[in-house]
């Protein structure tokens, strides 16, 4: 075959650094415009972005010529830069170094974008890491003996 033809659609989610509650709303769209633009810089499409103050969902149309992980690594470290180089916090910023990558069919694409951009609402329900254990769980994907969440722990 003559070229690359692929639809791949996943969900990525991460936290901050010791689930901290660090992104604050008076910044988060700059956040998001940000990440928006790496993603779509590196030829991929962000399909929805949305979060809480302590962890962002992405829902990325992937292009099979750049490995997720590398994705995710120029996300994190480029957007840790920016938040960090315009003092948007205070403290310093950074994100947990690990993440969820969840891969979806285009029939779901719709419910993933919503489900995304209502993370507001929806963790009026639930906390995040009963989100995250069920997404594992739907997902089937076993804990083991990996460390799922580093948690601040105040002096």
């Amino acid at each position: 075959m003559a070229d690359v033809f692929s639809q791949l659609y996943i969900q990525t989610v991460f936290a901050v650094n010791k689930r901290q509650a660090l992104i604050h709303p008076t910044w988060e769209e700059k956040l998001n415009a940000y990440i928006t633009g790496i993603v779509e810089n590196k030829g991929h499409k962000l399909l929805a972005i949305g979060g809480m103050p302590d962890h962002i969902h992405l829902f990325i149309g992937l292009k099979p010529a750049e490995a997720l992980s590398d994705l995710v690594r120029e996300v994190k470290k480029a957007s840790n830069t920016y938040i960090n180089e315009n003092q948007f916090t205070p403290f310093t910023f950074d994100w947990q170094s690990g993440y969820g990558a969840f891969s979806y069919s285009r029939s779901h694409m719709d419910a993933v974008c919503k489900y995304i951009l209502n993370q507001k609402n929806h963790h009026k329900k639930k906390t995040f890491e009963q989100e995250f254990r069920k997404m594992l769980v739907d997902f089937e994907i076993e804990i083991g003996k990996k460390q799922l969440f580093d948690f601040f722990i105040p002096d």
